[in-house]
């Protein structure tokens, strides 16, 4: 089940639209930087483009920080939301649970494809973006004891070896498909409710927009360590040195409980529900 999954994620043209224009906007903003060579200052704008200016290989985490705010959840919201519900309302649902499948292993699928998903598109967007990096604003190689190497600053200052780089980045994407896969975990509960994907999309970017809201007001505070969106930045502390862990390992923890509880809410409804399309 989980192959087959996976088969249909690839053949859908959507999916591959929606991950194309996860690329182009780093790309767009890469042409726009190359050709007026001109950086927002440090502290302004998204994380790492006043650098990269000078070191196109810190292009990638310029590239995530642009996509992650809005259009990654999007997409996510838009995947996860048609998991359930796009089935139900193009019909297929039923045909599906007629042969030997069980609910949850239906549903486990998936969530397995939409991580599969988010992966592939973070990877993408990772890949693409040092490509078209290194490709407008060089390595920032220099000499350094008489061999050449790139040099590569972290956030606290300190010098990175491209293999660290390499090693914080691949923490980084880790980092951020949870945080997707647990914000996915709401839109693919919201899909076993309603027969209809956009109703399912609708309201998982309805959660985001009121916990963006929610983290920008005082009143909440109490609360803001609990809603989704919290520590979705702390990706950037693997950018430092040393790593700031401990936002990162609230930030673990937090989307491993969302993903469980939304993932056993989806499965307790969707096992008991009557299938009429």
């Amino acid at each position: 089940m989980i192959t087959v999954e996976l088969h249909k994620l690839i053949l859908r043209p959507r999916v591959w639209l929606s991950v194309a224009l996860l690329c182009g906007l780093p790309a767009i903003v890469a042409v726009f930087l190359a050709t007026t060579d001109i950086a927002p200052p440090p502290g302004q704008g998204s994380a790492f483009l006043s650098a990269v200016l000078t070191n196109g290989s810190l292009y990638p985490a310029a590239a995530l920080a642009l996509v992650l705010p809005v259009f990654l959840p999007l997409a996510v919201a838009v995947i996860a939301g048609d998991s359930i519900a796009g089935e139900a309302s193009t019909g297929t649902l039923r045909y599906l649970l007629v042969r030997p499948v069980g609910r949850t292993k239906l549903l486990l699928a998936k969530l397995i494809a939409l991580a599969a998903f988010v992966l592939g598109a973070v990877v993408l967007v990772v890949l693409s973006s040092y490509l078209i990096g290194t490709s407008l604003f060089g390595t920032g190689a220099e000499a350094i004891g008489g061999q050449t190497g790139a040099a590569v600053t972290s956030l606290s200052g300190a010098s990175l070896e491209p293999v660290d780089v390499a090693l914080r980045m691949a923490g980084a994407v880790g980092y951020i498909v949870l945080s997707m896969l647990g914000f996915g975990s709401i839109a693919l509960f919201l899909s076993t409710l309603t027969s209809s994907a956009l109703g399912a999309a609708l309201g998982a970017l309805a959660v985001l927009v009121t916990s963006s809201v929610l983290e920008a007001l005082e009143a909440a505070t109490v609360i803001k360590p609990y809603l989704p969106t919290h520590y979705w930045l702390s990706w950037i502390d693997f950018f430092r040195d040393p790593i700031l862990w401990r936002n990162i390992e609230s930030g673990v923890t937090l989307q491993l409980v969302y993903i469980g509880l939304l993932f056993a809410a989806a499965w307790a409804n969707f096992a008991t529900k009557d299938i009429t399309s």
